[in-house]
This record gives C-alpha cells, sequence and structure tokens, in this order.
C-alpha cells in the first residue's frame, strides 16, 4: 500500500452516530475483529476480547440501561443542590452516551488481564508494580486493537463510533446482562454500521503543539 492510501484512510475515517437499516454481515464482523487481533500488545499478552451484539432488541435495553443509569445519576445531583448541572447531564452527556442506539451492531470491548511469561517469572517475583498496572496494561493493548477494528471498519466501507457513556454509567448492569466475567474489564463500546450521514472533519492541534523533539 502507498503511504498516502494509508494517510486517506486515517484522514477520512469519522466517528459516526446515524447508520442505514442495511444489516452487517457476521463475515464482515469476523474480517474487522481478524483486523483488530493483528495490534501490538505488551509482550504478545494479546488482552482483548470482543462482543458483537447483532441483535437490534439487545442494543435497545443497553440503551434504556444506560439512560436508566443516567437519570439515576443526575436525580441524586439535583438532590446535592445541583440541578443546573443535572439538567445538563441528561440533556448535553445523554445523547453522546447512547449514540449507538440505532446501530446494527454493538461491539463491546473488553480487556482481559495481563498474563506472560514475563510477569509469571520475572514481574510478580521481584514486585515489580501494583497489580493495578497490570489492569492498566490490558486496556492500552484492547484500545491498540479497537483502534485497528475502527480503520479497518472504515476501508472495508463501514462506519464506527467508540463510546464510553455506558461503561461509566451502566457498566455493571451491562456486565450482569452480557455476563461477562469478573476478571475482564469494559473497556469501551464501539457502534458498527453502514453510515447514513457523513460528519465534517473536526479541527486537530498542529504537529508542533504536540510534538516535541530531543535531540
Amino acid at each position: 500500500m502507498e503511504y498516502n492510501d494509508f494517510k486517506t484512510i486515517l484522514h477520512e475515517r469519522r466517528s459516526v452516530r446515524r447508520f442505514t437499516e442495511q444489516e452487517v454481515a457476521v463475515e464482515d464482523i469476523k474480517e474487522i475483529i481478524d483486523c483488530a487481533r493483528y495490534a501490538p500488545s505488551d509482550t504478545n499478552s494479546q488482552t482483548w476480547e470482543f462482543i458483537a451484539i447483532v441483535n437490534r432488541e439487545k442494543i435497545k435495553e443497553i440503551e434504556q440501561m444506560t439512560w436508566d443509569q443516567l437519570h439515576k445519576r443526575a436525580a441524586e445531583a439535583e438532590q446535592r443542590g445541583l440541578s443546573k448541572e443535572a439538567r445538563l447531564l441528561v440533556k448535553s452527556f445523554g445523547p453522546y452516551a447512547t449514540a449507538f442506539s440505532d446501530a446494527p451492531v454493538l461491539i463491546v470491548c473488553l480487556a482481559t488481564p495481563y498474563m506472560s511469561k514475563f510477569r509469571d517469572r520475572i514481574f510478580d517475583p521481584v514486585q515489580l508494580v501494583d497489580d493495578a498496572v497490570w489492569a492498566e496494561e490490558g486496556i492500552k493493548s484492547s484500545c491498540l486493537a479497537a483502534q485497528n477494528l475502527m480503520l479497518a471498519a472504515h476501508a472495508r466501507g463501514l462506519a464506527t463510533c467508540p463510546m464510553t457513556g455506558p461503561v461509566l454509567l451502566a457498566s455493571e448492569q451491562l456486565r450482569e446482562y452480557l455476563e461477562i466475567p469478573e476478571h475482564s474489564q469494559i473497556n469501551m463500546v464501539i457502534s458498527l454500521g453502514y453510515p447514513s450521514e457523513r460528519p465534517g472533519k473536526l479541527p486537530r492541534k498542529e504537529v508542533d503543539e504536540i510534538l516535541r523533539i530531543v535531540n
């Protein structure tokens, strides 16, 4: 592949929140996950798993449990005298947290515990870091796989939108609903489908603002 072709894929990918009614073939989902699994991971630990929900009614149920928890948080905030903030939480954050509602596919990205021969033989015996750090390692690798997933989807003519709203608001409800084991962290959800909108390109910081070169 030419570099400019790859850069075009990067530049043209968008976070899409509106989808057509067209279903996504299971073969396409598997192909995209095949790309995701070739992401790099710490000592090739491959700390990722994915749940692809292709039942629209189940997706709507996840949307509802997210809204339920959002309204619960807003009510608690209002009781503390934060009426304005409670209204903004529902009005402003709610639509973003549930922007997967009309997608034909919802992919739940999981981060599994970081395990490797390095941890077993070296890291844990010398108590290199706290256990919480290993949980972070799993999330880091899972995020790399998620980026592969979204770029692959775009290259295949599909659209995605990564979201953490359901995780921030209803992680325990989502865990119970999908029977996700306790040792797996819920990283994010990604809506997947054929786009019915073409969002504009949002501005980015200039390279010189985010890069420091050390000679």
